[in-house]
């Protein structure tokens, strides 16, 4: 649940707001009211972009959103979005928890604008996609209204999109019938969302052709899938990409087994493929979220792809994305890219057991090959950068070539970390306000101190500057060090981290050069691209 205080600091912020500057905004189809949730700042939360995908719907790509209905549902009046959408269903986080929370009509988008802006004024534009592995994750653990308080100059978009099965079911029937269904559907509504940001922006006061895309874990897996695949061509100039879930896009036929085994946990396991599908429509949500949490509560065992994620369907996505990263075919824009120093997602005893288990298809041969370019053995660097942080090396490499790349290594623990560790999403904490989201779409607040709130300015600085400017130092905090470019031949990164004496006038932030041991390990990482699958 949102911390009371947080609730009523928004509510207080609201309050002071409304009447001082205009919060509409006129779609041309509707007229929506948000909220002046600071003196800088309106927020607009779930404004539909796409048609809800339910019933018949259910397992398709996204239909466009039809302004006609909207607009005949509001009936002349002004539709009020000043309170957070029902967010989309839920899967298990595989804890013991139970996933299902949400709702299947989810297709929103959250829209933050400096207080005054119009059309226009053609600011330039972040869309924020968030992570949770593609299974779970509520767009509220991540209010982006200090952003635009600190640089009521831009426009900023979150998006929400089907997770877990309701967004990535797939079986291999639907090659030889597309009317079962349609893969990677969570993707394609991220396609529509920025399409209807394309289409719309301009009316917040945002410029459609300045748009950044930005996402951590499955959010930066998501930005990079974006820059492989051809659908999302001409929608974002530019990308941010934080902790790049580097999971295995599987085949069809891996996923087949995982689909037989959800499809008879939701009681439609027999008859035709057309009939399987039919009582997956049919059926109540509730039946689809027991089965898919089945299979990530280990009650499947038939096979090593047990999760519901992005698939190699042959059309959207045709290549694993390292693979059209090297071959030269992805989306040419300059990034930010970036991890934490101890992150992995590979867990094991040893570093061939941590990337087996995270890469169902790779060899003994392929792992130990890995393990050899580790030669002090540390299990969380060779399963971190193969799971994680090869996706900085990827994305730079990539984009130095024709454009420009920043790289960093984030080094602030959250308060309280054994071993002061900077895990895995350690950044979210910091940016959003001490986020701490959990299971079933719930989450919390933890206030933050002078120095955090500091440290967290001097990282908002950089990213909204790349932004606004295409570089992270047109705006940086003057306190903040000037952040060199990587390229091939000097392959070097920030250091984000607090000031070390609790400073908040000096950063703690420094420069770099990247590891050979991480450059060398990235390298046979990107080998084996076919066995690792991404």
């Amino acid at each position: 649940m949102l911390r009371l205080g947080f609730v009523l600091a928004s509510l207080a912020l609201s309050a002071f707001g409304q009447g001082t500057v205009n919060t509409t905004v006129d779609l041309g189809y509707a007229t929506y009211l948000g909220n002046q949730t600071m003196s800088n700042v309106v927020a607009y939360l779930g404004v539909p972009y796409a048609e809800p995908p339910v019933g018949n719907s259910r397992f398709r790509a996204p239909a466009a959103l039809n302004t006609s209905r909207i607009a005949a549902e509001a009936g002349g009046k002004v539709v009020n979005v000043q309170n957070y959408p029902d967010f989309c269903v839920q899967g298990a986080w595989g804890l013991g928890d139970r996933g299902g929370a949400g709702s299947e009509d989810c297709l929103k988008v959250n829209i933050w604008t400096p207080a005054g802006a119009k059309e226009g004024d053609n600011l330039p534009v972040l869309v924020y996609i968030h992570g949770g592995a593609y299974l779970f994750g509520n767009p509220a653990a991540y209010p982006f209204d200090p952003w635009v308080q600190q640089s009521p100059n831009v426009i900023i978009a979150s998006i929400y999109y089907r997770l877990d099965s309701l967004g990535f079911l797939a079986s291999p029937a639907w090659t030889s019938d597309s009317t079962l269904g349609d893969f990677n559907a969570g993707f394609l509504d991220q396609v529509e969302s920025l399409k209807w940001i394309q289409r719309y922006i301009s009316k917040f006061g945002g410029d459609p052709s300045r748009v950044t895309i930005n996402g951590e874990s499955a959010g930066a897996s998501s930005v990079e899938l974006h820059m492989t695949s051809t659908v999302s061509r001409g929608l974002f100039q530019q990308v941010i990409a934080q902790s790049v879930y580097r999971t295995p896009l599987p085949t069809l036929a891996q996923q087949e087994p995982l689909f037989d085994f959800y499809a008879q946990q939701a009681g439609c396991g027999t008859g035709s493929a057309a009939d399987v599908m039919t009582c997956l429509r049919a059926v109540d949500v509730s039946a689809l979220a027991g089965a898919q949490d089945a299979a990530s509560i280990n009650h499947f065992n038939g096979s090593k792809y047990t999760a519901w994620r992005p698939v190699l369907d042959g059309k959207i996505f045709a290549d694993y994305p390292t693979a059209v990263l090297q071959s030269g075919a992805a989306a040419r824009v300059s990034v930010i890219a970036g991890a934490t120093s101890n992150e992995t997602l590979a867990a094991g005893a040893t570093i061939q057991q941590g990337l087996r288990a995270y890469f169902p298809q790779l060899t003994d041969g392929g792992a130990s090959a890995v393990a050899a370019a580790y030669p002090d053995g540390d299990v969380t660097d060779a399963t971190g950068d193969a799971s994680l942080r090869c996706g900085r090396e990827a994305l730079a490499g990539f984009s130095a070539q024709k454009n420009k790349a920043w790289t960093y290594r984030y080094n602030q623990p959250i308060p309280g970390t054994p071993n002061n560790s900077v895990n895995h999403a350690a950044e979210n904490w910091m940016l959003f306000q001490g986020s701490s989201p959990s299971f079933n779409g719930s989450l919390s607040f933890t206030p933050q101190t002078p120095v955090e709130l500091t440290f967290t300015s001097e990282v908002i600085a950089y990213w909204l500057s790349f932004v606004r400017s295409g570089d992270p130092n047109t705006y940086k905090l003057a306190m903040s060090p000037a952040w060199d470019a990587w390229t091939a031949d000097a392959p070097v990164r920030v250091v984000l981290q607090q000031d070390q004496s609790n400073s908040t006038t000096v950063s703690g932030s420094y420069m770099e050069p990247q590891p050979d041991v991480e450059t060398k390990g990235c390298q046979v990482d990107f080998g084996q691209v076919e066995d690792q699958q991404n």
